[in-house]
C-alpha cells in the first residue's frame, strides 16, 4: 500500500526524467473529453420522466453515479503518464590520469579596493578565479592571500565547494599589515607545492601593485620555486595613472595615482618558466583566466556510465486495473443508462 502512494506522490513524479514529456498535457484533455460528452448528451433527444409530486429529496447517493466517470478519467490520466516513459538515469563517472597542482595567490592590499575594474579589482577577480576554478577537473588546489603578510587559506584539495567559499571570504583589511609582500606571497605557494607529486605544479600570483613588504625578495622567490620545479604565471590587474577610487565628502569621484611594476612581475614569471599576463580590465582578466586554463590541461579522462530504469510499468497496469473496474462498475446500478 505504501508503494502504491509513492507512486502518486508529487515528489515522486518530479524526480522522473520523462522519454516523451509533451504527452503530460493531453492530462488536461481528460476534463475536456468528459465536458464534450456532456454537450454531445444535450444536443440528444431527452426522455421525459415523471416523478411524484412533492419535492425530490436529495440523497447523497446520487453522487455515486459519477464514480465510473472519476474511475475513467483517472484510467485515462495514468495511461498517458504511462505513455510519457517516466524514467531515473543513475551516472557514475570514473576518472583517470594525471592532474595538476595549482596555487592561486590573490592581492588583498587596499590598492584592489580601486574601482577601474567593476566593482573593484578584487571582487573582479574573486568572480572570474571562481569561474576558474569550476573549469578545472580533477586537480588539486590552493589558495593564499597576502597584503602586507601572506597566508594560506585553504590547502590544496578537490573540494571546490570549499576552495569557492574560501574565495568569497576573501575581503580587504582581512590582512591587519597593508602592502604588497609579493615575495613572502610566492614563498607560502612554494611551501604548499614543494612536496607535491603531481606532473605539473603550478602557481598563479595576481597583483596590482609593487612589492614593498614582506622579508623575502620576490625573485629568490621566484629562483625557490624554480628550484622546486613550479611555474609561476604573473597577472598584473589595473590600469596605470589616475583611476577612480571611492568618493570625496561632497559625494564626487575620487581618483588615485597607481603604478605597476611590471617589470618585476615579467621577471617573476621568466624565472619560473612561466608568463605574465597584463588585464586592464574585467573582460582582459577573464581572458587571462581563459588563456592559463589551455595552457595548463590536466591529463584527466572521464568515463561516464549512465543506466536507464523505467518506471511506466506501474502506471500502465494501474490505468488497465482502473479501466477494467469502469467496466465492471458499468454494469452495476452505479451506471446512468440515460447518459450513455
Amino acid at each position: 500500500m505504501n508503494d502504491f502512494f509513492t507512486l502518486l506522490r508529487y515528489t515522486t513524479l518530479a524526480g522522473y526524467q520523462w522519454q516523451q514529456p509533451r504527452l503530460l498535457l493531453l492530462i488536461a484533455a481528460v476534463p475536456l473529453l468528459f465536458g464534450l460528452r456532456w454537450l454531445l448528451a444535450r444536443r440528444r433527444a431527452q426522455v421525459g420522466v415523471a416523478f411524484a409530486p412533492g419535492p425530490v429529496r436529495r440523497d447523497w447517493t446520487a453522487a455515486l453515479r459519477f464514480v465510473p466517470d472519476v474511475v475513467l478519467g483517472l484510467a485515462l490520466s495514468f495511461a498517458v503518464v504511462a505513455l510519457a516513459r517516466p524514467q531515473r538515469t543513475d551516472e557514475r563517472v570514473e576518472q583517470s590520469g594525471r592532474g595538476i597542482d595549482l596555487v592561486l595567490a590573490l592581492d588583498v592590499s587596499g590598492s584592489m579596493e580601486i574601482q577601474d575594474l567593476r566593482p573593484n579589482r578584487l571582487e573582479a577577480a574573486k568572480r572570474i578565479a571562481a569561474d576558474f576554478l569550476t573549469s578545472r577537473v580533477g586537480d588539486r588546489l590552493a589558495l593564499v592571500a597576502f597584503a602586507g603578510e601572506a597566508y594560506s587559506l585553504a590547502p590544496l584539495t578537490t573540494d571546490y565547494d570549499l576552495l569557492r567559499e574560501s574565495l568569497g571570504s576573501l575581503h580587504f583589511g582581512m590582512i591587519k599589515s597593508d602592502g604588497t609582500a609579493i615575495g613572502t606571497a610566492l614563498g607560502v605557494a612554494t611551501n604548499r607545492l614543494r612536496e607535491s607529486k603531481a606532473r605539473s605544479r603550478v602557481c598563479i600570483l595576481l597583483s596590482d601593485g609593487e612589492s614593498n613588504a614582506g622579508s623575502l625578495d620576490p625573485l629568490l622567490a621566484a629562483q625557490l620555486a624554480h628550484a622546486f620545479g613550479i611555474r609561476i604565471y604573473t597577472i598584473g590587474v589595473g590600469k596605470d595613472g589616475f583611476v577612480p577610487y571611492g568618493q570625496d565628502s561632497l559625494g564626487r569621484t575620487r581618483y588615485v595615482s597607481t603604478r605597476l611594476d611590471e617589470t618585476t612581475m615579467r621577471q617573476l614569471a621568466a624565472a619560473a618558466d612561466g608568463q605574465f599576463f597584463r588585464a586592464t580590465d574585467a573582460a582582459g582578466l577573464r581572458q587571462v583566466f581563459n588563456q592559463i586554463n589551455k595552457l595548463e590541461k590536466s591529463e584527466i579522462k572521464q568515463l561516464r556510465f549512465r543506466n536507464t530504469k523505467d518506471f511506466y510499468r506501474p502506471y500502465l497496469w494501474l490505468s488497465i486495473g482502473l479501466w477494467l473496474l469502469w467496466l465492471l462498475l458499468k454494469s452495476t446500478f452505479l451506471s446512468n443508462p440515460l447518459e450513455d
